[in-house]
Formats: C-alpha cells, sequence, structure tokens
C-alpha cells in the first residue's frame, strides 16, 4: 500500500453517564451515519485536551471527566484525490449534563444517549464497535 500523502491525529470521547446502574453512552448521527464524537487536534493541543475539546464542541456536553484511555485506532480514506492516514486516541469521558445540541456546522444531525448494547449495533464503523468494547472491559469491567 502507498505511503499515505496525509496524516491526521485526532481524538474522541465514549461520553457516558450512568441512569439507575445502567450505562449510557452518547451517540452522534453525522450525515445519516451514527458515530462518536471525535475531530483533529489543534497545533499546540494535547491529544487529551483536543478529545475533550471535540466532544463538547459536536454535543454540548460542558462537564466532561475523563475517566479511562482507551488506546488509538487507525483508518484510511481518500480525500481530495489524496490517502489520508487518520489515527484517533480515544477516552472513556463522563458527563453527567443534559443540555445536548448537535454542532450543525460539523453536519451533526442528532446527539442521543442510548444503552451501551444498543450503541454497538448503532455505530456505522467496525472499528468505533471495537471502541465501544473497550469502554466495556475499562468501564464495567
Amino acid at each position: 500500500m502507498m505511503e499515505p500523502s496525509t496524516q491526521i491525529v485526532a481524538g474522541g470521547g465514549v461520553v457516558y453517564r450512568m441512569v439507575e446502574g445502567i450505562v449510557q453512552v452518547l451517540v452522534i448521527r453525522r450525515r445519516g451515519v451514527w458515530d462518536l464524537p471525535k475531530g483533529k487536534i489543534e497545533p499546540g493541543e494535547s491529544i487529551k485536551n483536543g478529545a475533550v475539546r471535540e466532544v463538547q464542541e459536536e454535543t454540548g456536553c460542558r462537564d466532561v471527566q475523563v475517566t479511562h484511555d482507551l488506546g488509538s485506532t487507525i483508518h484510511f480514506y481518500r480525500e481530495k484525490g489524496e490517502q489520508v492516514r487518520k489515527q484517533t486516541w480515544w477516552y472513556a469521558m463522563q458527563c453527567n449534563h443534559d443540555g445536548l445540541k448537535p454542532q450543525l456546522e460539523e453536519e451533526i444531525e442528532e446527539v442521543t444517549w442510548a444503552v451501551l448494547d444498543e450503541a454497538m449495533d448503532q455505530v456505522h464503523f467496525d472499528n468505533l464497535k471495537e471502541v465501544l468494547s473497550r469502554f466495556d472491559t475499562a468501564v464495567q469491567g
């Protein structure tokens, strides 16, 4: 495989809360596909701080506490004729804030809480299912 011409570092979160002893995670719908909040790290920004910023911007969730490091995922895609390698670093983040607001300028149509099993079924990409599985192990053991 050709070496990607563009390399992107991103950060994202599995945002969760406990409701009557049941873990719920935040999923977002972007361009009709269920996803997890994530985005590019800005120059000079730590990956963890960038992940928190992206989660806050994309979901409106303000009171975010990072609780676990969930490692990273790598995926490749083409953009404007170029091969892109994107590595996303994931964190479990607790949020007890209800004022959710999708970031419309990022084409996010909906932000909603889902029980973990439902979220596993909803998310579109296999690497996100892997991140949710890591989250399940880290948070619920």
